[in-house]
């Protein structure tokens, strides 16, 4: 029996950044945006959304150049309003493996 794993090639030149407090409203065109308008060169915005309602979970993912560029938004934008909430930004981790 052979087993084949396919693994998703790394972007060793990006860096990913957890959003949290975002509101029920905000789009990935609206981070993105917000991001942009702060500096920062954005290469993706991802919003969690539930599985069941299909509903965005308050929180989201954003991946800049490098890690300079992640620790200069981090610094910048942690706080900041975005549609009427102030989010909060640290190093997105990688999620533990689940059972």
């Amino acid at each position: 029996m052979v087993l084949e794993c396919r693994l998703k090639p790394l972007n060793l030149m990006s860096a990913r950044l957890f959003v949290g407090n975002l509101s029920w409203e905000t789009t990935t065109d609206t981070l993105r945006q917000a991001f942009e308008a702060g500096g920062h060169s954005v290469n993706d915005v991802h919003i969690v959304l539930d599985r069941d309602t299909g509903r965005p979970r308050g929180f989201g993912f954003v991946e800049l150049a490098d890690d300079n560029a992640a620790q200069s938004a981090m610094a910048t934008m942690d706080g900041h309003n975005v549609d009427g909430r102030p989010i909060r930004i640290s190093e997105a981790r990688d999620r533990a493996p689940r059972r």
